[in-house]
């Protein structure tokens, strides 16, 4: 019954995320009700021990922190990102198209299974900037209703459907806003919805989301079935395990990136400074000296929390026949041999003992020796950071799709194995050995 509570807290965060702005914006709040302080980062920064920070970059990336009452020893990560594979709006949207439609020019954001978006209600949201008062701002945007679909085609016209016809984004996918709808309407649509002056918007960023809100199911309502659990169902766990933690001496710091599905080369992504530039101004407002901050940094521990395939129920075949995560089953610790996920002999060890104190179960992943599988945060934001790092995950079915399935108990599992991550002082010894 209590991993049930938390899956329904988790559609809640799912539903107020239709967009990684809105993910963060999510966060943010959650966060000023805990009693964090919210620092910008173009304005200098002045931390107390015991201290609750979080800033956020680019509106669509968020790290939170506390200070311990001492002398930080170092540093204990975990990372997730806001964003999902979505199909992006053109700044010019607008489409007019035969029989009169008017549809909205898109593109792919990620690598998103692009058919599961087809012939299900959508609708629009992100982030619009404006001109008020002599200022650019952003103002979040989420068009609240049935707003679009992106039709298929009769299976009359191509009998070939069946057999995995490709689907062409700038043909197939613009999704149809109206029939006999006037020019210019669905730019007039978004600043209502922004409450500004069509004039006023200078700028868009928006995306289409599902709308269909997310679900229990299965028949003792054991599985999750939503869009973008890939990634917010870790951030949901991570986050709720950072604030449920008790003290430690080492900092305990959450992140959340953007563009993880797009390399996470921008300014708000893993393969940024964001990390770093935050952990070197928290060095510097904790009182460390340059080399007690690379002590810490030596001191820290990175977790990467991306979701990871549970082998599929008509499809085994896919998965390594020793090595395949279950739902239901637990944390997937996540192994390459290339080291496009970085867990090592050292730092599974770390986090199954995590793992065993918060008495939750573990589970391996490996992709099918044939079969290469994506990267993700960890080995991009240790080329930064460089300190020991796990690649985990939670396991799920229909990974990209619109929507995706889960399993209720593992979010559970997750947040308590966090929440003693983040209560826990590691401590490096001299000979390299870990003590957590």
């Amino acid at each position: 019954m209590q991993d049930q509570t938390l899956a329904r807290q988790l559609l809640d965060f799912l539903q107020e995320s239709p967009s990684c702005y809105h993910a963060v914006d999510a966060l943010s709040r959650t966060l000023r009700e805990a009693g964090y302080t919210f620092l910008p980062e173009a304005r200098p920064w002045a931390l107390a021990p015991g201290g609750k920070y979080f800033t956020v970059r680019g509106d669509s990336s968020l790290i939170a922190f506390r200070l311990p009452a001492g002398r930080p020893r170092g540093f204990l990560i975990a990372a997730g990102h806001s964003d999902s594979p979505t199909l992006k709006l053109r700044e010019n949207a607008e489409l007019p198209s035969p029989g009169g439609a008017m549809r909205l020019s898109v593109e792919p954001y990620g690598g998103g299974i692009w058919r599961s978006w087809m012939d299900r209600p959508l609708s629009v949201a992100g982030r619009i900037t404006v001109e008020a008062e002599g200022r650019i701002e952003t103002r979040l945007v989420q068009v609240d209703r049935d707003l679009l679909v992106i039709p298929s085609v009769a299976i009359h016209m191509n009998r070939e459907v069946n057999k995995g016809t490709a689907l062409d984004p700038a043909v197939d996918l613009p999704p149809l806003l109206g029939v006999g709808t006037e020019a210019g309407s669905f730019r007039a649509l978004i600043a209502r919805e922004a409450g500004v002056a069509e004039e006023a918007i200078l700028t868009t960023e928006l995306f289409l989301y599902p709308r269909t809100p997310g679900t229990l199911l299965g028949i003792q309502e054991e599985l999750i079935a939503a869009p973008r659990l890939d990634d917010l169902q870790c951030v949901f766990a991570c986050t709720r395990g950072f604030l449920a933690a008790g003290e430690s001496e080492s900092v305990p710091v959450l992140c959340v990136f953007n563009n993880e599905e797009v390399g996470s080369s921008t300014r708000q992504g893993a393969d940024s400074t964001f990390l770093t530039d935050i952990l070197a101004r928290i060095g510097e407002g904790a009182g460390l000296s340059g080399e007690d901050y690379r002590a810490a940094i030596a001191s820290s521990f990175l977790v990467s929390a991306d979701n990871a395939h549970a082998v599929h129920p008509a499809h085994g075949e896919y998965a390594d026949k020793n090595e395949f995560p279950v739902l239901g089953g637990g944390i997937v610790l996540k192994y390459n041999a290339n080291q496009r996920y970085t867990t090592d002999a050292l730092s599974a060890a770390v986090f199954r003992r995590v793992c065993r104190m918060a008495e939750v179960p573990v589970q391996l992943y490996s992709n099918r020796a044939d079969l290469p599988g994506g990267s993700t945060l960890g080995n991009i934001s240790s080329a930064h950071l460089s300190v020991p790092s796990v690649d985990i995950g939670l396991p799920q079915l229909a990974m990209h799709a619109s929507w995706e399935v889960a399993s209720v108990a593992d979010t559970g599992a997750l947040m308590r194995a966090m929440e003693v991550y983040f209560s826990r002082t590691l401590q490096v010894l001299p000979d390299g050995s870990m003590q957590l």
